[in-house]
């Protein structure tokens, strides 16, 4: 009797499981269309990107894991009344963004075809063709001419749209290089110019960052104090000794996936940030194990939002605070449906807002004469964390890493002191302060990407020439 069962048993879950082996994967498929509906979305109505565009770059060059299954989805949908994107992805399954000025997208939870977000104003933003730069986009000096002469600065940066020179599989997008303030060379490839975004992928931390300094010199929050989550609120609850520099530092000693910078559920399938950046456990003490992940940059802005208590002022408060005083009008902040910024990733902007807050660290953090930014704030970033990051397998040395931003010295043929935001698919703003020179490098990389140390120690080779 007792084999009988067992074996009934087994010829269950052997059916059960070759069922399920010729199901769709929903909660995958699900991911691959939110990707799709978001990319869509951004690129189409922050970018002004066609379809045709947007499925030459931002949707060809995507996750491998993401690639077989986005070639069964049907075309995304674009409403360009409601300024929607939807996707669908099984029977009457579909993932929806939504547009909003100077935020993005959104995007809906699955199930959901309408969802109450709150309106905002922003201000009007005018036009600056004829404000010189870095105010404007006037740029009244003449830029180098972009015919490559042998070993000069022309030359070095056509040299980072070869596809080659800088990384097999690169594809780059935009180049600028500011000295002294001045743009000395600026490039972009076809369909880019120097007001079309695009995504920073975790540039975007370096953002955040900047909107945490901005913080700290109006004295909303001081990075020295405790997160103060009200989820992590319980006395034995040892997640509330987690400082807001711990945060900044990737220092948090919470858990995370095996690879931090994948936070599927938030980027691409309408999760919140609630539900799964500030839920993780503590694995480690606080400020004693460096992990780069996600979460801690979408916590340490969350804690922002507690500290302010006011949903509205807390999603105006970047724009009013940085992007609007340094003229990056170009840059669209997005958030999920909660209203919580996801500044980990979600941030699409261009080669030039990108220099306008490169120039505000090199004048650390006054700009125009205003003080926008602590004193000091540029030199807190680029102090390297307490923990740093281990060497790769093969014994290279990575970059160290401060308070969201990377660390360079001599090591990779550059300045002591040179920091940088850097992003997946080879988004770059290098600043060398010993050197007052920045250089942005934006892309669609594949394959092992685009080595932006050796791409800038030429820049400043040719430079000096």
């Amino acid at each position: 009797m007792r084999k009988s069962v067992i074996g009934s048993i087994a010829v269950l879950t052997a059916a059960m499981t070759q069922a399920n082996a010729q199901e769709p994967d929903l909660a995958h498929l699900s991911l691959v269309a939110g990707y799709k509906a978001a990319f869509t979305c951004s690129a189409h109505f922050n970018a002004g990107r066609s379809p045709e565009q947007i499925a030459g770059d931002e949707l060809h060059r995507i996750y491998p894991g993401y690639r077989d299954a986005m070639a069964t989805l049907p075309d995304a949908v674009i409403d360009n009344v409601a300024k929607t994107v939807s996707v669908t992805y099984a029977d009457d399954a579909v993932r929806i963004a939504a547009w909003r000025p100077r935020l993005g997208c959104v995007q809906y939870p699955t199930g959901a075809d309408e969802i109450s977000l709150p309106e905002i104003k922003f201000s009007k933003i005018r036009d600056k063709s004829n404000v010189n730069w870095p105010a404007g986009d006037n740029v009244t000096d003449e830029v180098l001419a972009d015919t490559p002469q042998g070993f000069n600065l022309a030359g070095v940066v056509a040299d980072a749209f070869d596809r080659q020179t800088y990384g097999e599989g690169t594809e780059t997008t935009a180049v600028l290089v500011i000295e002294n303030g001045r743009i000395m060379a600026e490039k972009y490839r076809d369909g880019f110019d120097a007001h079309t975004p695009q995504r920073t992928w975790s540039v975007a931390k370096s953002i955040a960052a900047s909107i945490i300094g901005a913080a700290v010199e109006k004295e909303i929050i001081a990075v020295d104090e405790p997160a103060g989550l009200a989820a992590w609120s319980s006395p034995n609850d040892p997640r509330g000794a987690i400082t807001v520099e711990n945060l900044l530092h990737m220092s948090s000693g919470l858990t995370s996936a095996t690879a931090g910078n994948r936070t599927d559920d938030v980027y691409f399938g309408g999760g919140r940030v609630v539900d799964h950046a500030i839920t993780n456990r503590l694995v480690a003490t606080p400020g004693t194990r460096w992990r780069y992940a996600n979460n801690d940059t979408m916590v340490v802005m969350r804690a922002l939002r507690e500290r302010m208590g006011d949903e509205k002022a807390y999603l105006t408060f970047p724009f009013k605070a940085v992007l609007e005083p340094l003229g990056m009008d170009h840059t669209f902040l997005e958030t999920d449906w909660n209203g919580d910024f996801i500044l980990s990733s979600q941030v699409w902007t261009t080669a030039r807002d990108l220099g306008r807050l490169g120039l505000l660290y090199l004048n650390d953090g006054i700009w125009q004469g205003e003080r926008i930014l602590p004193e000091g704030w540029a030199q807190y970033v680029a102090t390297p964390a307490p923990d740093q990051p281990t060497d790769r397998e093969d014994g290279s040395k990575r970059p160290g890493y401060g308070a969201q931003f990377w660390l360079f010295d001599e090591t990779f043929g550059l300045p002591a002191g040179t920091y940088a935001a850097l992003g997946n698919r080879g988004q770059s703003l290098v600043i060398v302060p010993s050197r007052n020179i920045l250089v942005v490098r934006r892309g669609f990389d594949d394959g092992g990407g685009f080595d932006i140390a050796r791409f800038t120690a030429d820049i400043l080779a040719a430079l000096d020439d």
